[in-house]
This record gives structure tokens, sequence and C-alpha cells, in this order.
């Protein structure tokens, strides 16, 4: 198959069956060899499928394309960027799903569109900033900031004051997903920040290391089964 020319309904179908395949990760390279905007086009759909590992595939490809297009052009990059940004402006007449997650792939993969889009990322939940209300969109804002922290930790340090509300709200997806946030940014001020759930049974499914795992809360603070996410998820 010609990869360079490849008709767009033709390529939406072989980037939905690398995404939804057994061999994902053996795959996934696959998709670099494919013209760049024209499967982040595909990818943006698939950032609102309703299968759960589709979606969060979605991403991890997502982050993988816009870093290798970065490295080759980056405006173009910045480009997807800003289209990842409007979608979750309330002035797009969308929702944005997935955007936030797929922001927060592509700053922990490539360095350059880290420097220049990390702040962008946590002002999303920072009430003096971008705020956004919906629980769904902030829930893949601080995963984003989890999964960038667990490579370049010093990126979102600022977004701790923003994250230490989550800690107490009553969305478990919220809560463990900023202690999972906080644990990887600063491990040694973890301990006290989150000790008023460091009992915490209620469980959440992460995805980390190319796939979702259910952990519970208490399991994140004390570190059982992630830690090995810092050194084993693909990493740019």
């Amino acid at each position: 198959m010609d990869t360079n020319r490849i008709g767009g309904r033709s390529l939406k179908k072989r980037v939905f069956e690398i995404l939804s395949g057994n061999d994902f990760n053996e795959q996934l390279s696959g998709i670099l060899k494919f013209p760049g905007r024209q499967v982040v086009n595909c990818l943006f759909s698939c950032l609102y499928n309703t299968d759960e590992l589709v979606k969060w595939r979605a991403v991890t490809a997502m982050g993988e394309t816009v870093s290798s297009i970065a490295d080759a052009d980056i405006e173009s990059a910045r480009v997807v960027m800003r289209r990842l940004m409007w979608n979750l402006n309330d002035e797009s007449g969308g929702i944005g799903w997935g955007s936030p997650e797929a922001m927060g792939e592509i700053i922990a993969r490539n360095k350059k569109l880290g420097d220049e889009y990390a702040r962008i990322l946590i002002s999303f939940i920072n009430e003096n900033g971008n705020y956004l209300e919906n629980e769904v969109l902030q829930q893949g804002v601080v995963w984003g900031i989890g999964r960038i922290a667990r490579l370049r930790p010093e990126l979102v340090k600022d977004s701790m004051p923003f994250l230490i509300p989550f800690i107490s709200s009553r969305d478990t997806m919220l809560r463990g997903l900023a202690a999972w946030a906080i644990c990887a940014i600063d491990p040694v001020q973890a301990e006290s920040m989150l000790s008023s759930i460091k009992n915490d049974d209620s469980k959440l499914k992460i995805f980390a290391e190319g796939k979702l795992t259910e952990f519970s809360i208490k399991d994140i603070i004390t570190g059982t089964g992630l830690y090995e996410y810092r050194v084993s998820y693909p990493c740019p």
C-alpha cells in the first residue's frame, strides 16, 4: 500500500484497525508512515469513540503523531495544539472530549511543545485562568498533568495549588487522578498532602503503560503497582 496516496476513507479505516487491534503497541509506529495531517484528522474523530480503549489509544497515537510532526514542522504541530485548545473553548460549539488528554500526551512526548503548552494545559484547572467547569474534562486535564509529571515533573509543578482542591472532590476519578498527579510531581510532599484520603478504597481505572488498569486511591498514594510506569511507559 502506498501510504502517501491512501484515500481519506481508507486511511480512517486503517487507523481504526490499528487502534482497535490486539497488536496496537506493535502497530503504533506504523501510523507514522501515513501523512501526519491526515492521520491527525482521523484521530480527532477517534477521541470521541465510545469504546474507552480506542479513545485512549487515539490519545497515545495523537501524541506519537503530533510529536513527529513537530520534529519536522513545528508550526504545523502548533496548529494541532490550537485546534485541541479551540475544542475546549465554549465558542467552539462542541465539548472537547479527549482534547485535554491528547494535549497532555503531546506535551509529555515533545520537549518543545511541552515548554510552550504545559502552562496552557494547567490553566484549564485554574479558576483564574481558562477553567473548565465540566468534571469529565477536568479529569482529562488532571490525567494529562499526571502523564507529563511522570516524565517531566518540573514542567507541571505549578499545577499543585490547582490539584489540591480535587483531593476533596466527591468524584472518585478526580480524587484519584489528583493523587496520581501529585505523587508524581512531588512524592515527598504527597504523603502529607494526601493524608485525608490515604485510606480511600474507592477504585478507578487509569490509562498508563498503554492499558487501562484499576487501582484504589489508597494504592495510588502508596505507589502500589504505579511507580513502574515512570520508567516503562513509552517515552519520547
